[in-house]
């Protein structure tokens, strides 16, 4: 990588990462795309189809705005001359952005990789303890935010001395302190202006994108993502797909993770089609968005399928939206209930799949309706206790081993581990992350599950629980270990545990299981109350149940998991 990042690790950690990257056939150097990096590929795709549309925008008051390749990529190099000239940013740095689903976000995100620095994505619906943890990790030089953020990050970036420049998009930029103007320049003004700049001396393996994800220490990890790694799975997955320049895709979920990102922005940059970005996912627009945009194939999460089964409109079914051909779902637990009445519903088939933002996105997916008979699928996603997350693509190879590396026969349970073009190249800055992942020179995913055979021969993988104690609530992730944190902090609260339960809408909620002190006159809205104050809405406790003791193991462990089934009667409640 440009910073060599990794070099001050022990040379048998380095080797047995550099070998997790490779497939068993296929050494990494040996690329699935060419170019090879972003930067490449979208000059590419400029120069072959200018007048073709590339993004189309919807804004929060539902305002329409569209750019061709060629609009957008001028867009692009003029932004990246201003992070150049005016930020000092250049290959191998790294910039933060604050921003939400937006067009300027895309193209900030672009803009980077066109100079060969990293983007790290600010989630903003992070509470500003976390925030302050990445704005100082992540070493970056420059921070971009969009207007409505400016207030709250202003006194966070402050705090960061390191962080030399800011810039709010939409309006002007800062150099030097935050919001004391030296010189303005107008970002718009700049980006009307005709410049040719292609993209000059970036690598494959140049630092492209650095997403912070929780851990089970609490304290968010962030994932190294190389140019070449967007590459090797937006090939996997249009390959999977089947998607052509004329196949257009639609963005519902948030771009600051790799689904959002990678999936619907990355991958149709690669090959040459046309993305419509929401601002946000809703229930009422969805259908109606996909049939007046002529979309062929949406990523979303199994809580937006819950939210379709309950709030579209009655009449919608598939004939409706006649281009699409399926819907992509991951990122979250993903039930034989929900899936079942959502294709029965509306008729539109479900491609399941599964990865993680340390192997870019998606390392699986069941075959898609043309490549497969519905009793085949319906087979796959209604017959084993599971949804099949399905064959590894073609970027990567798949496994489940057990605790020493070895991998285990069809229908045991182990740990799901993944090597390829796609794998992350490390954990930044965390050693005993990296040492804890690349045990046996393939990333272990943490989570466990099984395998079995298809009649055509190919290896069907199954997600049956977690090894690691993170709750997954509609696709995002939540450390238990913070919210036990808040909770123990309560006043009247001898002890307290965040537990993760099977939830109808959300896959999983955050329940609390509180042991009072003694004499303590505490009551559920207390707890909850005081949770709310400190915690982001989504990793807040929802309900709460009192106990006396806790379940422990011989050696005093807490076991966690065994409290689930005292919240089994909210499965499916409707909190506020």
């Amino acid at each position: 990588m440009t910073n060599n990042a990794f070099n001050d690790l022990p040379p048998d950690l380095r080797e047995k990462m550099a070998r997790a990257r490779d497939l068993a056939d296929r050494p990494h150097a040996r690329r699935f795309a060419e170019p090879a990096t972003v930067a490449e590929t979208l000059h590419k795709q400029a120069h072959a189809r200018p007048e073709q549309t590339f993004l189309i925008h919807y804004g929060e008051d539902h305002t329409r705005r569209e750019r061709t390749y060629l609009d957008f990529y001028r867009r692009v190099r003029i932004a990246a001359k201003l992070m150049r000239e005016a930020l000092g940013v250049k290959r191998g740095d790294r910039i933060l952005t604050a921003m939400h689903n937006h067009d300027h976000t895309i193209l900030i995100d672009f803009a980077a990789w066109h100079l060969g620095a990293t983007v790290v994505p600010l989630n903003m619906g992070e509470d500003d303890k976390r925030l302050a943890y990445v704005l100082e990790h992540s070493g970056a030089k420059a921070v971009f935010v969009l207007q409505e953020y400016a207030e709250r990050m202003r006194p966070l970036i402050c705090s960061v001395p390191a962080l030399r420049h800011a810039l709010l998009v939409g309006a002007t930029y800062a150099s030097g302190t935050y919001m004391s103007f030296e010189r303005e320049i107008s970002f718009f003004r700049l980006i009307a202006r005709e410049i040719d700049e292609p993209p000059v001396g970036v690598q494959p393996d140049d630092e492209a994108l650095i997403v912070y994800t929780s851990g089970t220490t609490g304290a968010p990890k962030g994932v190294v993502l190389s140019q070449y790694n967007l590459l090797a799975d937006a090939y996997a997955i249009s390959q999977w797909h089947e998607l052509t320049p004329e196949k257009r895709m639609m963005c519902v979920l948030p771009i600051h993770h790799v689904n959002g990102l990678i999936v619907t922005h990355v991958t149709p940059v690669f090959y040459g089609g046309s993305v419509v970005l929401n601002r946000k996912f809703g229930t009422s627009t969805f259908f109606e968005r996909i049939a007046a945009e002529k979309v062929h194939v949406v990523s979303v999460v199994p809580t937006l399928l819950q939210f379709l089964i309950e709030g579209a409109p009655k009449d919608v079914s598939h004939k409706h939206v006649p281009t699409l051909s399926h819907i992509i779902c991951g990122a979250g637990p993903l039930t034989v209930d929900l899936a079942a009445r959502f294709e029965d519903r509306f008729g539109i088939p479900v491609c399941h799949g599964y990865g993680l933002s340390e192997t870019t996105c998606y390392s699986c997916f069941l075959p898609i309706p043309n490549r497969t008979t519905p009793a085949e699928h319906k087979t796959w996603m209604r017959d084993f206790g599971y949804p099949s997350i399905g064959v590894a693509v073609a970027a990567n190879e798949m496994a489940i081993h057990d605790d020493n590396g070895q991998a285990v026969p069809e229908g045991a349970k182990g740990e799901i581990v993944i090597r390829g073009h796609n794998v992350t190249p490390g954990y930044a800055n965390n050693l005993q992350a990296n040492q804890n992942a690349f045990t046996h020179g393939w990333f272990r995913s943490g989570d466990e599950g099984f395998w079995k055979k298809g009649a055509d021969g190919r290896a069907y993988y199954f997600i049956s629980g977690r090894f690691k104690e993170l709750i997954i609530r509609g696709g995002v992730k939540i450390s238990p270990l913070e919210v036990d944190e808040v909770l123990n902090r309560c006043e009247g609260v001898q002890a307290g545990m965040a537990v993760g339960f099977e939830h109808t809408t959300f896959g999983e909620e955050v329940g609390a299981y509180v042991v009072k002190k003694p004499g303590a006159a505490l009551t559920e809205a207390q707890v909850l109350e005081h949770c709310r104050k400190h915690l982001a809405a989504h990793a807040a406790p929802k309900v709460v149940v009192f106990g006396e003791t806790f379940p422990v193991t011989s050696t005093g462990k807490y076991q966690r998991n065994q409290l689930k089934p005292q919240f089994e009667q909210w499965k499916d409640a409707r909190f506020k």
